[in-house]
């Protein structure tokens, strides 16, 4: 189920974007971001609608995931 985003308390939605960020540990390329760039990445790619929030019922947790490997209800 995709969650909303915007309904999410900015400092929770903060941690989650936190969170997703230091799991990943995406590569990008010769010059190393900062956590804060990485986030602010993610937040721009939750408003432009490229990743969504997405809630688990089997593993009863919340993903970043791009939305268009979202396969859900």
């Amino acid at each position: 189920m995709i969650i909303p985003w915007q309904q999410i308390d900015p400092d929770t939605l903060t941690n989650l974007i936190e969170s997703f960020v230091l799991r990943e540990g995406t590569d990008y390329g010769l010059q190393e971001r900062s956590l804060t760039q990485k986030v602010d990445d993610v937040r721009r790619q939750l408003a432009s609608g490229e990743v969504v929030l997405v809630w688990s019922e089997l593993h009863e947790s919340v993903n970043i995931m791009p939305r268009s490997e979202f396969r859900g209800g």
